[in-house]
This record gives C-alpha cells, sequence and structure tokens, in this order.
C-alpha cells in the first residue's frame, strides 16, 4: 500500500491542475474490499478525487462502506433481464441492481455505464427495461452507453485467455444512436462512448 499511494501523490499537482483523481478499476474492485477502502482514505487524506469503477457484485453493507471513501461510482448496468444477466456474465443481478439502487438512495454520485453488446443487450426490449429501471431510481444519473468493440482482445492474448467476445460485431454507430434515443425517451441523460 505504501508504494502505492507513494506514486499517486506524486501526481497530485497535475490532479489539482486537470480535475482528475484516480480511479480504482479491475477486475472488480469491491472484491478486495479492505485494500480498497485503505486505499480510498488515504488518498482522501491527500485530497485526491476517488472513482470506483464496478459492477456492484459485492454485499451491500461492502457497498455501503466503500462509498463513505469514495467520490464517484462507474457503475455498470449490464442486462436486466436475470435469465439473460446470468447466461452472459454467469451471475445473478439482483444484488446488483439492489446495491445500485442502495448506492442511489445513499446519495452517491453515480455515472451509469451501459456496455451496449450487438445480440446481447442492444434490442429494443432491453433497452427500454433497462430505462424504466434507471429512469425509477432515487436519484436523477448520467448514463454512458459504451459501444462494444474488440479492444480487449490483445488483453486476453497475453494472458492466454479465451476472448468470449472474439464472434461478436462492434456496436454499428446507427444502433448506438438508436439506443441512445430510446434511453433518453425516458427521461436519461444519455452520453455515448467513454
Amino acid at each position: 500500500m505504501p508504494d502505492l499511494i507513494e506514486a499517486v501523490g506524486k501526481d497530485t499537482l497535475f490532479f489539482d491542475q486537470s480535475g482528475g483523481g484516480v480511479t480504482f478499476s479491475g477486475g472488480e474492485p469491491l472484491c478486495q474490499p479492505e485494500f480498497l477502502i485503505a486505499a480510498l482514505k488515504q488518498c482522501g487524506e491527500l485530497e485526491i478525487h476517488r472513482a470506483v469503477d464496478t459492477s456492484g457484485c459485492a454485499d451491500g453493507r461492502i457497498v455501503l462502506n466503500v462509498a463513505r471513501h469514495t467520490d464517484l461510482f462507474l457503475y455498470d448496468v449490464k442486462i436486466l433481464d436475470p435469465v439473460k444477466h446470468r447466461t452472459h456474465t454467469g451471475m445473478d443481478n439482483t444484488g446488483i441492481l439492489s446495491n445500485l439502487r442502495m448506492l442511489s438512495e445513499s446519495g452517491a454520485a453515480i455515472i451509469i455505464r451501459i456496455p451496449l453488446v450487438p445480440g446481447v443487450n442492444d434490442d429494443s426490449e432491453s433497452l427500454a427495461r433497462t430505462g424504466e429501471f434507471i429512469a425509477g431510481l432515487p436519484r436523477k444519473h448520467r448514463v454512458d452507453l459504451l459501444p462494444f468493440h474488440r479492444g480487449a482482445r490483445g488483453k486476453y492474448a497475453k494472458l492466454g485467455l479465451n476472448y468470449a467476445g472474439e464472434h461478436l460485431p462492434p456496436a454499428p454507430a446507427e444502433r448506438v444512436a438508436e439506443a441512445a434515443r430510446q434511453l433518453t425517451n425516458f427521461g436519461l441523460a444519455v452520453r455515448t462512448g467513454g
């Protein structure tokens, strides 16, 4: 931990000038809550802006504890349908959606990110369910629509892992624009790209 905070501390001048900070990402940073919370606290002591990039897949108590030391959550919402979510991610989404609602209710700053994957969650029904859920949260949150691309292919190859998205085409620009329009119809502030 000291090495991390020392490295981050060297960039405080840059953060002050740019308005930037540190984003804890992964994998899933909530899988290492003790380390994450300690790092968030130390960044807070240095007055460095702290963001956590998460799928929200963790115990709700952990999420709330992390929220006490986080300035911004970048929260992924992939698929609302529980069966499709389990099929494509390997896990249930009940806790993920519950944690997002709880964070929204707590007043946490959240940007909701939707990775738009052709043939998985870009159909009108999926988008309508997602838009309805997000519009029904206790507070309003910006939505970033992230079109699928194969950028991670090289990372998987370096790690000797199979890249499951190899067969998927990149999201066409016209489909991304239509998805953004559909979500906007729910009163959501939508931005495309990342």
